[in-house]
């Protein structure tokens, strides 16, 4: 009876054994055909002719044209501070004192002992003219004379230095040390900004960047500012680019009047890149690579085919394809990540 009953458990185990490994079985099977599932959803968009606009417009960030800090010229305590955050100052106004106590005491000494070089100096030259005194003796007066004098001016400029002025007029927009703070020289004391005139930075890609030239006027418009446009001119063109064929461009304009912009403000920047024209575009969207390298997708035959393109310029979301497409073409417009060059795809819209 025993022997009956381990006989049963033991054929109950293998039949539980071969229903385990028929389900796993069918599950992997199951997951081979999720993975290995030709159809990859993507939209597409027909490559066609377009009115390629000679305008360009570019987000770009405002920045002062002149920013800088204020550095000591000399070390020592700060006596005082003579401006407040914000203030607006002209060009050689003091802004902060060091003591100059020593300063003055050296000064004052150095003029003292260059009116007694000065005074042996004049005697030795009459003594000279009347025969009583050697050229050896007036020589070395004169010398001491000059040295007192050239002490005396090194004097003068080191108690100047003791006054720190600005050095262009602008807008003080940082409190750098408090009254008391023991500087050396070239420690800063203020920051100072001039906003009369900005400079734009923008980033233009490869294939507008040989469209601009340093002195193009440029609009300039900003939301803070509806139906208020700002003109500029080129000052900088980068010749070389970043490692997205990128290239840096920096345009200035003058700050003045009711509608001043602010250092760190977004704007937009309009460029005008030749004439319009007409060219074959796909979206933007549709691009994989860089512009230098670009690549598509496109849809043939339910697949689809990696292709490389050529980019001319960019217009208003769409780029221009110099080569590598034909009108009427379907690009992938998005659903990319998930494709490989002869993927089997299924087209979700209707372009």
């Amino acid at each position: 009876m025993k022997r009956t009953i381990v006989i049963v458990v033991i054929a109950l185990l293998v039949i539980l054994a071969v229903f385990k490994l028929f389900s796993n079985r069918n599950k992997i099977t199951a997951q081979n055909e999720n993975l290995f599932a030709n159809d990859v959803s993507v939209t597409v968009a027909s490559v066609s002719k377009k009115d390629i606009s000679p305008v360009l417009n570019v987000t770009g960030m405002v920045y002062p044209a002149t920013e800088l800090d204020i550095p000591a010229e000399t070390q020592g305590k700060i006596k005082a501070l003579h401006y407040t955050l914000g203030q607006s100052v002209k060009a050689g106004t003091v802004i902060a004192s060091i003591d100059d106590e020593l300063k003055k005491l050296s000064y004052e000494s150095a003029k003292i002992d260059a009116e007694k070089a000065e005074k042996d100096y004049n005697r030795l030259k009459n003594l000279l003219s009347g025969g009583t005194t050697s050229q050896q003796e007036f020589d070395n007066a004169k010398f001491a004379y000059e040295s007192a004098k050239n002490k005396v001016a090194d004097a003068a400029k080191q108690l100047s230095y003791t006054k720190i002025t600005a050095p262009i007029s602008g807008t003080i927009s940082k409190k750098l040390v408090e009254a008391g703070t023991y500087v050396n020289a070239g420690t800063a004391v203020a920051s100072i900004v001039d906003i009369s005139k900005l400079k734009v930075k923008v980033n233009l890609s490869e294939s507008n960047a040989y469209y601009v030239s340093v002195g193009n006027k440029v609009q300039i418009t900003s939301d803070i500012y509806p139906g208020v446009t700002f003109t500029g001119r080129i000052s900088f063109v980068s010749p070389r680019g970043d490692d997205a064929h990128n290239y840096p461009v920096e345009i200035e304009l003058a700050n003045t009047g009711k509608t001043q912009l602010k250092g760190g403000t977004f704007v937009t920047a309009s460029f005008e890149i030749g004439t319009s024209k007409m060219g074959i575009c796909i979206p933007r969207e549709a691009l994989q690579g860089s512009i230098k390298e670009a690549k598509v997708y496109v849809a043939e035959n339910g697949k689809a085919h990696l292709k490389n393109i050529v980019i001319g310029r960019e217009s208003s979301g769409y780029l221009e394809v110099v080569s590598g497409l034909s009108e009427n073409e379907q690009v992938v417009v998005s659903g990319q990540v998930n494709l490989t060059d002869g993927k089997t795809i299924k087209i979700i819209n209707n372009n």
